[in-house]
């Protein structure tokens, strides 16, 4: 179990690396657009997120 939690974290590190890797100035834009919406949305979009992740999760197993 643990080892999944490590490798899973991982992958996302690695996922979330790229972007400013690859595209650092699109990167920047892309973070300095999001900082200019509001926290609701921004709320909204984690909500979503997290939503599909555990639908994944429950679908995985």
């Amino acid at each position: 179990m643990a080892d999944a939690f490590w490798m899973a974290f991982a992958f996302v590190l690695i996922i979330e690396g790229a972007g400013p890797l690859l595209f650092p100035r699109r990167w920047k834009n892309y973070i300095m657009q999001l900082s200019q919406q509001p926290l609701s949305l921004l709320r909204q979009i984690g909500g979503v997120m997290v939503t599909i992740g555990l639908m994944f999760l429950f679908f995985m197993q």
